[in-house]
């Protein structure tokens, strides 16, 4: 289901957490758990975060991660290409647990590849969020700004 839409900026405490914007946090799809025989709904607990290639963060509920882990364990050990993604993959994620307060936790590694030192960004990429230094994004945007249409031209 998830469906995260719109853009919050929002900023990391002192300890490396960020708080999960609410109308994001209302759209993650319960955990059903079977508990005596009963089926139980439960809140999410945990996130897969991982270092993207273009210095963002993402974030993934259990559900969506499970499709692409799905995928990435279909490929072969044996073709060093698929070894490789693979190995890239994996180096970069995590597992972070949401708290009460609807907050999770950063390292200090990923706070550091993608340069966040207090604010971020955080942009609902409908089954993710990316998170992003502000400034960094608004980089990216200005740079890419002009290129909108092509892009947009070529895959829809």
């Amino acid at each position: 289901m998830a469906g995260f839409i719109g853009k919050e900026r929002h900023s990391v405490d002192e300890k490396g957490r960020l708080m999960i914007p609410a109308r994001f946090r209302r759209k993650f799809e319960p955990v059903v758990s079977v508990a005596g025989g009963d089926m139980v709904s439960e809140h999410v607990e945990v996130l897969y975060i991982l270092k993207a290639p273009d210095r963002s963060i993402e974030l993934y509920e259990p559900f969506i991660w499970a499709g692409m882990r799905k995928s990435i364990s279909g490929l072969s050990d044996f073709n060093p290409e698929e070894r490789l993604l693979k190995t890239l993959m994996y180096e970069s994620l995590e597992t972070v647990e949401l708290d009460r307060q609807g907050r999770v936790a950063l390292s200090r590694e990923f706070l550091e590849h993608a340069g966040i030192t207090k604010d971020v960004m955080i942009i609902g990429a409908d089954t993710k969020m990316i998170i992003w230094d502000p400034d960094r994004l608004s980089a990216l945007l200005r740079e890419s700004a002009g290129r909108f249409a092509s892009l947009a031209s070529r895959y829809f």
